[in-house]
C-alpha cells in the first residue's frame, strides 16, 4: 500500500481488482477541498486508456513487476523486437507498449521491459540517449547572444530544438523523458 502522492509514472496499481500501469499524472489543488491526482492510466489487460481522479490522502496497492534488462534490436511495421540481455530471446512488442521508444532508440540501445506473469506491461528507456543530427538549418550570425533555437532532426526521425551551434553530423545527448536537448557529445 502506497499514498497516492507516492505514484510516479511507470507505476503498476491494482484498481478494483484491474491492474494498471501509470502513464501519466498531475497534482491539482482544488478550491476548498482538498488536492487530486488527475492520472492517466492503462489498463493492463484491455490496453485502454482512462482518467481517474484519486484524492491525495488515498492508500493505492502497488503491484511489484519484473524488471528484466532488453537490448533495442529493429522495428518493422508496428513492432519492434527486443533481446534479452542474458538468455538472448527475442519478443515482439507492439506500438502501443512502446510508445515513442523507436524515436529515442537506435539498434543496441539497452532498455528494461516491466513483465507481470511473463506479459510485457512496458518499456522504460534509458533516461538520456546519444544521437546524431542528420538536419538542421545553419547557424544565424550574431545570434549568439540571443537564447534562440533550431529545428534539428536527428538519425532516428526524431525532432527537437536544439541551441543555434548545433550543427549536422554532431553527436547530442537526449532527455528521453522530456525530448530536450541536454548537451553536445564529445567524440570518442
Amino acid at each position: 500500500m502506497i499514498k497516492a502522492t507516492e505514484m510516479k509514472k511507470g507505476m503498476v496499481l491494482k484498481i478494483d481488482d484491474a491492474l494498471y500501469v501509470v502513464v501519466d499524472y498531475q497534482h491539482v489543488k482544488l478550491g476548498k477541498g482538498g488536492a487530486v491526482l488527475q492520472t492517466k492510466l492503462k489498463s493492463v489487460k484491455e490496453g485502454n486508456i482512462i482518467n481517474k481522479r484519486i484524492r491525495s490522502e488515498e492508500t493505492l496497492d502497488q503491484v511489484f513487476v519484473d524488471k528484466q534488462p532488453y537490448e533495442y534490436l529493429y522495428s518493422t511495421s508496428g513492432e519492434h523486437i527486443l533481446m534479452h540481455k542474458e538468455t538472448y530471446e527475442q519478443i515482439s512488442i507492439n506500438d502501443e507498449l512502446f510508445g515513442d521508444g523507436p524515436l529515442y532508440c537506435k539498434p543496441n540501445t539497452d532498455v528494461e521491459l516491466q513483465l507481470f506473469n511473463n506479459n510485457p506491461l512496458s518499456v522504460t528507456l534509458p533516461n538520456s540517449v546519444e544521437l546524431i543530427v542528420e538536419d538542421t538549418p545553419p547557424a544565424i550570425r550574431g545570434a549568439t547572444a540571443t537564447n534562440q533555437y533550431k529545428k534539428a532532426k536527428l538519425e532516428t526521425g526524431l525532432e527537437i530544438t536544439v541551441p543555434p551551434f548545433v550543427e549536422p553530423g554532431e553527436l547530442i545527448r537526449v532527455d528521453t523523458r522530456t525530448g530536450q536537448y541536454l548537451e553536445r557529445v564529445k567524440n570518442k
